[in-house]
C-alpha cells in the first residue's frame, strides 16, 4: 500500500475532485467516513484545500481521507431560496474584487464582497477595469465614491488594453501565495488571467451591449499556477452574494459605524430606531453617509435572518434525523416481538 500523502484541490467536480501532489494531477474521490460524517456543504473539500490522501494505481487516481484545518475561507449563501453555505474557496491569501468601470460600478455590492472577504480572513485588494472608457474626470469622480468604502485598501484602476496597467497588478503577485478573482460576469476576470498567463488558456466573451451584463465563461472554480508560482483562483461570475453569519466581516467593512456605536445610550442598540443612537445621530448631521448606513442596515439584517433562518433548519434536520431512528428502533422492536 502506497503512503499517504499531501496534496492540494485544483477543481471541484460533479462527483470527484481534480488534485495535484508535487507535480502530480489526478482525480480522486471522498472516503465513505468523510462522506458519512459530512454535516454541511463546509465539511467537503473546497479548491485551494489542503488534502490528506491515499494514492492509487500508480498516481492515477487517489481517495482523500481529511481535510487540513484552513487558514482562511471565502463563503457565501447558496443563490436561490435555499439557506446553507456555499464554499468559494480555501486558504486564499489575498482577494482581488473586480468590478468594471462601465455599468457593473456599484459600490453597494463592492460593501458585500468586502464583508464577505473580512468575514473569511483574506485581505482585499480592489480592481476597477475598463479604466480606458473613462477621462480623469469621470475616474475620479467614481474613486471618491469609495472614499469612506475602501480608505485603507489599495484601488487599482487597470485597462486590459494598456500592459502596463497589467505588470503593475503582476507585481502584488508574490511566489507561493494563493489570490483569488472574483466578481460579477463581464468584468474582465479571465482577460486578466490571461494576461497574468501570459497565454489566452481561457475563452473569453464581450458583454452584451444591451446592458453591459457579462456572459458566464468560467464554469468552475479552478486553482491555476502562474509563470511566477503564485496560484490564482479563478471563479465563475456571481450575479447574487448573499452573506449570513458574517459579523466580523460587517464590523471590518464598516468600522466607522461599530466605532459610533460605542457611543450609543443603549448597548443592545438595533441603529434603527432608539433615543441616544450615535449612529443614527450621525446619520442626521451629515457625518456618517445615508447610503452607507443603508447598506450597512440590508447586510446585517439580511446576515442575521439568514443566520436565524440556518440555525432553525439545522434544528429541524436533527429532529427529523432523531425521528428516522426511532422508527428504524420502533420497527426492529416490532419485528422481534412477532417472532
Amino acid at each position: 500500500m502506497q503512503q499517504f500523502q499531501l496534496a492540494r484541490v485544483l477543481a471541484v467536480n460533479k462527483d470527484n475532485f481534480l488534485i495535484k501532489n508535487n507535480n502530480v494531477e489526478c482525480l480522486a474521490e471522498l472516503t465513505g467516513k468523510l462522506l458519512f460524517y459530512a454535516d454541511s456543504p463546509l465539511d467537503y473539500p473546497a479548491v485551494g484545500d489542503w488534502v490528506y490522501t491515499q494514492p492509487l494505481d500508480n498516481d492515477t487516481f487517489a481517495i482523500i481521507h481529511d481535510i487540513l484545518p484552513r487558514k482562511s475561507m471565502l463563503k457565501r449563501k447558496t443563490p436561490g431560496k435555499q439557506v446553507e453555505f456555499q464554499l468559494i474557496a480555501a486558504n486564499v491569501d489575498t482577494a482581488f474584487i473586480m468590478q468594471s468601470l462601465d455599468d457593473n460600478f456599484n459600490p453597494n455590492r463592492l460593501e458585500r464582497y468586502l464583508a464577505m472577504v473580512h468575514d473569511g480572513g483574506v485581505h482585499p485588494i480592489i480592481l476597477l477595469s475598463k479604466s480606458d472608457l473613462l477621462d480623469s474626470s469621470a475616474l475620479s469622480k467614481k474613486l471618491s465614491q469609495l472614499e469612506h468604502i475602501a480608505a485603507d485598501l489599495k484601488i487599482i484602476p487597470y485597462s486590459n488594453q494598456i500592459i502596463e496597467n497589467i505588470q503593475e497588478i503582476q507585481s502584488l503577485l508574490k511566489t507561493g501565495e494563493t489570490y483569488c478573482l472574483i466578481g460579477s460576469s463581464g468584468v474582465g476576470k479571465t482577460t486578466l488571467l490571461n494576461h497574468l498567463l501570459g497565454d489566452e488558456m481561457f475563452e473569453t466573451k464581450a458583454v452584451r451591449e444591451a446592458d453591459s451584463k457579462g456572459r458566464h465563461v468560467t464554469t468552475r472554480r479552478q486553482l491555476i499556477l502562474l509563470p511566477n508560482h503564485a496560484m490564482m483562483i479563478d471563479t465563475p461570475g456571481m450575479r447574487e452574494l448573499g452573506n449570513f453569519g458574517i459579523e466580523t466581516g460587517v464590523q471590518e467593512t464598516f468600522p466607522e459605524i461599530v466605532a459610533l456605536s460605542q457611543n450609543c445610550h443603549f448597548q443592545d442598540c438595533t441603529h434603527i430606531h432608539e433615543k441616544g443612537c450615535a449612529v443614527l445621530i450621525a446619520v442626521e448631521n451629515g457625518t456618517l453617509s445615508q447610503k452607507r448606513y443603508e447598506n450597512y442596515i440590508k447586510i446585517k439584517k439580511e446576515s442575521d435572518f439568514y443566520a436565524l433562518s440556518y440555525l432553525d433548519k439545522r434544528k429541524r434536520d436533527k429532529s427529523f434525523g432523531k425521528m428516522v431512528k426511532q422508527v428504524k428502533k420502533m420497527k426492529k422492536q416490532n419485528r422481534r416481538g412477532g417472532k
